[in-house]
């Protein structure tokens, strides 16, 4: 093998599948002191094309599909689109010649995935959630080890090749500026303020729900941020100024996306967060010890996010409301129960924990070039 090792990353379409892919790349960086090329190969999106960019790894796009639960005649087109990405993944990896893949999973992997499985290189997937992935499920039998983030899902892979990891969280997380977050969002330290995480595409019900509420906690005396998802931007805005409230000034902030660094500000000082049930979500929540009120996507994959929600909140780790449950008076009356008492916040918070892996990066990472060493 030569001094610098080349290793392929792949997975989905969502901030869940890429910022993890991040957080590995990183720490593959670190253990190898710098000596290795890496390369993303997947669909085209804009959390892959914008977080790759800034780390510096090059990237590479194949046509992907995928099977939808529902009919749709884009499943008949995506029936034409495998094979195609199939090929082209073919032909990636035959240019680059990886010493190991380490695949997120979802169906943008998939042809890489197998493509790889033909050229015999070794395949490390990694799945997040409480229940495995439909990709990662039907890949298991071409990967050759498999990581999984909760207990659960280890019913869904071969016993003999799968590891429990957790799940990789980004360190700038962990390393949230109070101050800097005043002077960027101009709010006010000593104020309760809530988060509102719909996901990084933005979840519409949740967005719903929270500007019905939204007035009420205002006259609370609470400050709100609120990622709102780039399609969802503009609209919020317009609905919140109809109800005579200034963006900005009311102690009302909301943003499209939240980057790194802002987000692990508002993580530093959030009294509480509301959020999606993603895997990724849960795992920086545990990091930061957030008492929390999950919401689960109704329509994820597999439910996956309604089984994350619960698994947590069978250890006393988060509250969880259903989105059919999104009441205004409902909701208004769980976020009033943890701000009222900061000792079930504080506990909440230590029970979360459990979700929390700090060493899964360097494991994963360990692993990926365990498998390129040896290939």
């Amino acid at each position: 093998m030569s001094d610098i090792t080349r290793i392929v990353l792949t997975g989905g379409i969502s901030g869940g599948h890429t910022f993890p892919l991040v957080a590995v790349s990183r720490s593959i960086r670190k253990q190898l002191s710098g000596n290795v090329e890496f390369l993303f190969i997947g669909s085209k999106g804009n959390f892959e094309s914008t977080a790759m960019a800034e780390e510096g790894i090059p990237t590479q796009y194949i046509l992907t599909g995928k099977w939808r639960r529902y009919f749709s005649f884009q499943n008949l087109i995506d029936l034409f689109r495998l094979p195609i990405g199939f090929i082209q993944a073919l032909v990636k990896l035959l240019f680059f010649m990886p010493d190991a893949v380490f695949s997120k999973g979802g169906s943008a992997s998939v042809p890489v995935v197998l493509a790889s499985w033909v050229y015999h290189i070794p395949v490390l997937t990694h799945d997040s959630d409480a229940v495995a992935g439909k990709a990662n499920r039907f890949l298991a039998r071409f990967a050759t080890r498999i990581a999984v983030a909760y207990p659960s899902a280890h019913n869904f892979f071969p016993t003999d090749k799968t590891v429990l990891t957790g799940n990789p969280v980004r360190e700038e997380l962990l390393l949230g500026d109070p101050g800097r977050f005043s002077k960027e969002f101009g709010l006010e330290l000593d104020k309760m303020v809530i988060l509102v995480l719909g996901g990084s595409q933005g979840a519409q019900i949740l967005n719903e729900a929270i500007l019905r509420i939204l007035p009420g906690l205002l006259e609370r005396n609470i400050q709100v941020v609120h990622q709102t998802g780039e399609k969802n931007y503009e609209t919020i805005v317009a609905s919140v100024e109809a109800y005579g409230l200034k963006v900005g000034t009311s102690g009302y902030v909301p943003r499209a996306f939240l980057s790194a660094t802002e987000l692990a500000d508002v993580l530093k000082v959030a009294t509480i967060v509301i959020s999606r049930a993603g895997a990724g979500s849960i795992a920086e929540l545990s990091a930061m010890k957030k008492a929390s009120i999950l919401v689960p996507l109704a329509s994820s994959a597999n439910d996956e996010q309604r089984l994350n929600a619960y698994d947590v909140a069978e250890i006393g780790g988060a509250l969880v409301i259903e989105e059919g449950n999104l009441g205004q008076n409902m909701f208004l009356e769980k976020i009033d129960e943890l701000l009222a008492h900061p000792e079930l916040r504080a506990s909440m918070g230590e029970k979360l924990t459990a979700f929390y892996h700090p060493d899964a990066s360097d494991t994963l990472a360990s692993g990926v070039i365990a498998l390129a060493q040896n290939k």
